[in-house]
């Protein structure tokens, strides 16, 4: 785990080997979502690069009848 600070700007800077490991690159969106106490940073995704993402996923389930 690589510790970072905050700069006096709130800034921080990802670490070289988590932005290669994720394929970070520059000008790139992230989530920033407050999970308890801690900040978790989640790289949005384009729609076309999630198309077929469920394919194959199991629809054969029984619903809950207030849900028909």
């Amino acid at each position: 785990m690589d510790a970072v600070k905050i700069s006096p700007k709130f800034q921080v800077v990802i670490p070289k080997k988590v932005r290669e490991s994720m394929q970070l690159k520059p000008g790139q969106q992230l989530q920033v979502i407050e999970y308890g106490n801690r900040v978790e940073l989640i790289p949005t995704q384009s729609v076309e690069s999630m198309r077929g993402f469920l394919r194959g996923i199991n629809t054969a389930f029984e619903r809950e009848d207030e849900r028909l």
